[in-house]
């Protein structure tokens, strides 16, 4: 017999796979490993389950994105967890990962949380100039929550953000049934610990909510995957800014009108720092 269904967790190469049968423990083709593809929590695929047999997948659809790390594929919303204290945010590391984000095609809501403990409005504002819908989160009474609950009603959505953020806490706010350990602050570390083992779908009305392992600082320099020739285009205020040069990548050119709207104030220059880094860090892998 065979059946559609959806990965919803994925354990040591046993997939869970919810269809409208109910769900199954299933294992991937051994044509998979060999054609260097792995199937994904969130794929959409084909299994078959025979009886005294184990389920097994026998395709997996085509994927309208997909993330490495953390392995998932066919997101609508990542929602992006910042603290406003430990950890402090890093400028940088959101813009590298909102860029990521933007090349997948996949829309990042910048969710700012622990704002019972310190305010991040000057940050907000940076994103809320660009067109990002920004939610501010009070850990201690949830408030903020039900507004984000409502933007992501039918969407699969993931909960990405460093270590000791909020992740967690943010979910058990959003859905309290889903228990989640939410660890303690390592002071000394200034990060939590990884209390979130894997990632699992769960299900919330009509879409999917992904709780996702934590990583440091460090950990974000593995998810870009960008060629540098279209960095460019994962910062939305480079949008429509026209340049002496059409191939000006927006670093040392003359003529250049991103320089030119820096100069005047109109672009970040915390936006503009960030991808002179992150060009510069694409450079350098290349070159090995």
């Amino acid at each position: 017999m065979e059946i559609k269904g959806r990965i919803i967790k994925s354990v040591g190469g046993i997939y869970e796979v919810e269809t409208a049968d109910g769900n199954y423990q299933c294992k991937a083709r051994g044509i998979f490993r060999s054609k260097g593809i792995s199937p994904y929590t969130g794929d959409f695929v084909r299994i078959r389950a025979e009886d005294n047999a184990e389920p097994i997948i026998e395709e997996i659809f085509e994927r309208k994105n997909e993330l490495i790390r953390p392995p998932m594929a066919n997101l609508d919303i990542v929602l992006l967890v910042i603290s406003a204290c430990e950890p402090y945010p890093n400028a940088y590391v959101i813009d590298k990962l909102i860029a990521v984000f933007e090349s997948k095609g996949i829309e990042t809501v910048p969710v700012f949380t622990k704002q019972d403990k310190s305010d991040s409005g000057e940050l907000i504002s940076v994103y809320e100039s660009l067109g990002y819908r920004c939610f501010r989160v009070d850990n201690t009474t949830g408030q903020g929550s039900d507004e984000i609950k409502e933007y992501i009603n039918g969407k699969t959505v993931a909960l990405i953000g460093n270590s000791g953020v909020g992740k967690s806490s943010l979910i058990n706010c959003i859905f309290p049934e889903l228990a989640r350990a939410t660890g303690e602050i390592s002071k000394k570390l200034g990060r939590g610990r990884h209390t979130t083992r894997e990632v699992t779908l769960y299900r919330f009305g009509d879409g999917y909510i992904a709780d996702t392992p934590g990583f440091s600082t460090v950990e974000v320099n593995r998810y870009i995957d960008i060629p540098k020739e279209d960095l460019r285009y994962c910062f939305r205020e480079f949008e429509g800014v026209e340049c002496r040069f059409a191939d000006c990548v927006h670093l040392k050119e003359a003529g250049c009108g991103v320089r030119e709207k820096l100069g005047a104030g109109e672009i970040a220059k915390s936006r503009y720092e960030s991808y002179e880094r992150m060009y510069a860090e694409i450079m350098a892998s290349q070159k090995y």
